[in-house]
């Protein structure tokens, strides 16, 4: 039996894939929970209309992403932190430190996607990568200096 998946089934597919399934599973599982739907010719091309919108909706955040990574490239940020006398650092530069730094010259990244590179050990240039989409990435330069 063909049946369009309407959420992810472990080992059987992901929402919106047309895939062949027993009989028995398909009428006594996934029809009556509601995770399939037959897969008529009805089904079939309101699915394909769905992934190709999907598909545009990625292709137009792929692109934003783009545009957003070359312009976080172009960013320097200064972060001021307490230094002792040997030169070390009270505490620690964080992501948040960063992301705090970039909502000031509003620009708004989530801190869990900002990973310094490296240790931050006292002042000096760092560099941080931002994550702004999963398969795009960049570099921001970081500016730590003395309070």
């Amino acid at each position: 039996m063909k049946v369009i998946l309407q959420a992810d089934v472990k080992n059987i597919g992901k929402k919106g894939e047309i895939v062949e399934v027993a009989d028995g599973y398909g009428r006594n599982f996934l029809l009556p929970k509601k995770l399939a739907l037959p897969a008529s010719s009805e089904n079939v091309n309101v699915a394909k209309a769905q992934a190709g919108a999907k598909a545009r909706k990625d292709a137009m955040a792929v692109d934003e992403a783009k545009l957003m990574a070359a312009q976080l490239e172009k960013v320097e940020v200064e972060i001021p932190v307490r230094i002792g006398e040997n030169g070390r650092l009270f505490g620690a530069v964080t992501g948040k430190d960063v992301a705090e730094a970039l909502k000031k010259k509003n620009i708004d990244v989530d801190r869990r996607k900002i990973m310094i590179r490296g240790e931050v050990v006292g002042e000096g240039l760092y560099e941080a990568i931002v994550k702004v989409h999963p398969n795009i990435s960049t570099t921001i330069k970081i500016h730590v200096k003395k309070e």
